[in-house]
């Protein structure tokens, strides 16, 4: 099903592909989107969901289960409080991509803005899982409580991969990041390691599909060392509240 979203409000477009669920369509096209806010949020389907256009904030927030392809940018807020599904994004995108998600998978081929997966966290079986092929600003993985934040940094032509305050808050999950990383980026509650052979093992189940999804080489993803930060204290502020 295709749906031609120029000129479409954020909550006219969104009913559309709504009632196009409901309907059982399995993949649903949008051309000429600019800037529609809440494409798939609150979806529960299997649906795939092709996007030709730039959305607007908070893609796929609340999602649980669709698969959304960008084939341009992406805005802030993606994967916003996400559940399940995936979410491909085959330019940049803004800050708080992965804001509080729950489950999934973000790959964003390019680079991303600040505060990348803000209060992420894992339950049981469910655990996010956000990849960047470029590069992140400040706060990478600020309050993080569970999953997984890869940084690959594919285009950084010798300069920075992640900015400062990496970790900050941070007390679950892990971040993994090509390269390296210098001690001031680091926030106070996160301690940086070299990766073991199971680390290794694991990032590259997840990188051959990031580099399926985009049609990059996985020899490339994975040409330089990896850095592994994760949280020394489950409770980073327990001497500031309790007593």
């Amino acid at each position: 099903m295709r749906i031609d979203a120029k000129g479409i409000y954020s909550k006219d477009l969104n009913e559309q592909i709504r009632r196009a669920v409901a309907a059982g369509e399995k993949e649903i096209i949008l051309e000429n989107v600019n800037g529609q806010r809440y494409i798939g949020a609150g979806v529960k389907s299997d649906v795939n969901i092709k996007i030709f256009g730039v959305p607007g904030n908070d893609l796929a927030a609340f999602m649980d289960g669709p698969t959304i392809t960008v084939f341009a940018n992406g805005q802030d807020g993606v994967g916003n409080t996400m559940n399940s599904g995936k979410v491909v994004i085959h330019g940049d995108a803004g800050d708080i991509a992965g804001y509080s998600m729950r489950g999934g998978k973000i790959f964003v081929k390019g680079d991303v803005g600040y505060r990348i997966g803000i209060h992420m966290k894992s339950y049981k079986e469910s655990c996010p899982v956000v990849i960047i092929g470029g590069r992140a600003q400040d706060f990478l993985g600020e309050y993080m409580a569970g999953g997984l934040l890869v940084v690959l940094g594919l285009k950084k032509g010798g300069s920075w991969m992640s900015g400062n305050y990496v970790g900050t808050g941070m007390h679950g999950g892990a971040i993994y990041i090509r390269g390296e990383l210098e001690d001031y980026q680091l926030g106070k509650e996160v301690k940086m390691l070299e990766p073991d052979e199971q680390d290794i093992k694991m990032l590259k189940g997840y990188l051959e599909e990031f580099c399926h999804d985009f049609n990059l080489s996985l020899n490339e993803a994975v040409d330089e060392k990896f850095v592994k930060l994760i949280p020394y204290s489950h409770r980073p502020y327990g001497k500031v509240y309790a007593y």
